[in-house]
C-alpha cells in the first residue's frame, strides 16, 4: 500500500496520535488526535512534506526525519524501534514522544508513525519504580526477619525452651501471612488494572459480612472494639461475599489503626442503593488529601504506614460491582469511608446497560 487510495481512517480510533507518510515523505492522513497534538487541525497537514507537517528532533536536536531517513527503502526492516523524541507544534511548543513506525506491504509502502505522549510513558516508569520500591521494602522486612528466626533454630536449636520456639515460629508465621497478603494485594492490582477482578456474586447479607470481619478482628486483637449498627430491614444485596468482607476488613482495620477509639459500621438504604459506612474516631484527614486517597500507592503523611495499595483494590472491587467508595472528614472529628452497592436482582444488575 502506497499511501494514495487507501482508506486510513481507521486509524483515527487509535488512542494515540498517529500519520501516515507516503513514500516521497508527504502527508498521506493524519489522525485528529496528532491534529490536536500539534495544535492545528489535522486536515491541513494531508499532502504537506512530513518534515514539516510533523517536525520530530533527536535528543541532539538535529531533525529525525533527516538524521534516521525512515522513508529509505528497507525490504528486510518493516518496524522500526520505540525512539524517544521531541515534537515541535503549530506554536513552538516542545513535546516529549515515543515514536514507533511501521512499513505497510509493499516495496512501495506507506508509513505509519504512531506517536505516544511521553509524559504518559514518565508516569507509567514512575509507577513502576514506586512499584518496585514498595513493594521491595514491604518484602524486606518479612523475609528478613524469617531468615533471621529459622538461621537462629537451625544453629541454636537446644539452647531455646519450647515456648521460645513456639514463640520465635509464630513470628515467622505471621511474617509469612504478611508475604502472602502483600504477594495477593499485586495480584488484585494486576487484574483492576487489567478490568479483569473475577467476582462470584449471589444474594448476601452484609450483616453476615459485617459479623465474619468482627471475627476475624478479634481474633487479631480482642481489645479492638468494632461497633456494628446496621438496620433491620437492611436488603440483601447481588455481591461477592468475600471481596465485600475484604473491603470491609480494610476499612475497618485502617479505622482502628489510625483512629483513638472504637470503628463504627452503619447502614442508609434508599430505592437504587445501600450505602456503608466506616467511621473512627481519630483525628480526621486533611481535605487535601481526600481526592486522591484511592489513587494507587497513596498515602497521607499522617497516615504514611503500609503499601498504599488498599483502599486502590477496595475501589477496584466496590467500581467492579457497580458501586461507588468515597472519604468524609465531618466536623465533629474522625474520617469516614463509604461504598455504595447498587440493589436489585441478579437478571438486572448483570442485564447490558
Amino acid at each position: 500500500m502506497t499511501g494514495a487510495g487507501t482508506d486510513w481512517t481507521a486509524l483515527d480510533a487509535l488512542p494515540d496520535p498517529a500519520v501516515v507518510v507516503a513514500p516521497d515523505g508527504t502527508v498521506v492522513h493524519a489522525t485528529p488526535l496528532l491534529g490536536r497534538l500539534l495544535r492545528r487541525a489535522a486536515n491541513e497537514l494531508a499532502g504537506r512534506p512530513v518534515a514539516e507537517a510533523v517536525p520530530l528532533l533527536e535528543e541532539t536536536g538535529r531533525d529525525w526525519w533527516a538524521c534516521r531517513r525512515p522513508l529509505d527503502p528497507d525490504p528486510v526492516t518493516r518496524r522500526l524501534p520505540e525512539t524517544e523524541l521531541t515534537l515541535v507544534d503549530h506554536a513552538g511548543g516542545h513535546r516529549p514522544v515515543l515514536l514507533t513506525a511501521r512499513r505497510a506491504a509493499g516495496e512501495q509502502a506507506a508509513l505509519v508513525v504512531v506517536l505516544r505522549r511521553g509524559e504518559r510513558r514518565r508516569r507509567l516508569d514512575a509507577a513502576r519504580s514506586e512499584l518496585v520500591s514498595t513493594v521491595s521494602h514491604e518484602l524486606r522486612s518479612p523475609l528478613t526477619s524469617v531468615k533471621g528466626f529459622v538461621k537462629t533454630l537451625l544453629t541454636k536449636w537446644e539452647q531455646f525452651t519450647d515456648a521460645q520456639r513456639r514463640q520465635m515460629l509464630a513470628t515467622v508465621d505471621a511474617d509469612a501471612d504478611r508475604v502472602t497478603r502483600l504477594l495477593g494485594e499485586l495480584l488484585d492490582v494486576s487484574r483492576i488494572d487489567a478490568g479483569r477482578l473475577p467476582l462470584r456474586r449471589s444474594m448476601i447479607d452484609l450483616a453476615d459480612v459485617a459479623d465474619q470481619v468482627i471475627q476475624r478482628v478479634d481474633a487479631s486483637d480482642p481489645n479492638d472494639r468494632v461497633v456494628v449498627d446496621l438496620p433491620d430491614d437492611l436488603p440483601l444485596c447481588y455481591a461477592d461475599a468475600d471481596r465485600l468482607q475484604q473491603v470491609l476488613t480494610n476499612l475497618v482495620e485502617n479505622a482502628l489503626t489510625h483512629g483513638d477509639g472504637a470503628a463504627t459500621v452503619t447502614a442508609d438504604v434508599d430505592d437504587a442503593e445501600v450505602t456503608v459506612s466506616v467511621a473512627d474516631e481519630g483525628p480526621g484527614l486533611d481535605p487535601a488529601h481526600l481526592p486522591r486517597l484511592f489513587t494507587k500507592f497513596y498515602r497521607p503523611t499522617e497516615r504514611r504506614t503500609g503499601t498504599g495499595l488498599g483502599l486502590y483494590i477496595c475501589r477496584g472491587i466496590i467500581e467492579a460491582h457497580g458501586g461507588r467508595v468515597w472519604a468524609e472528614s465531618p466536623p465533629s472529628g474522625g474520617a469516614r469511608f463509604r461504598f455504595t452497592l447498587p440493589r436489585g436482582t441478579p437478571e438486572a444488575l448483570e442485564a447490558p446497560s
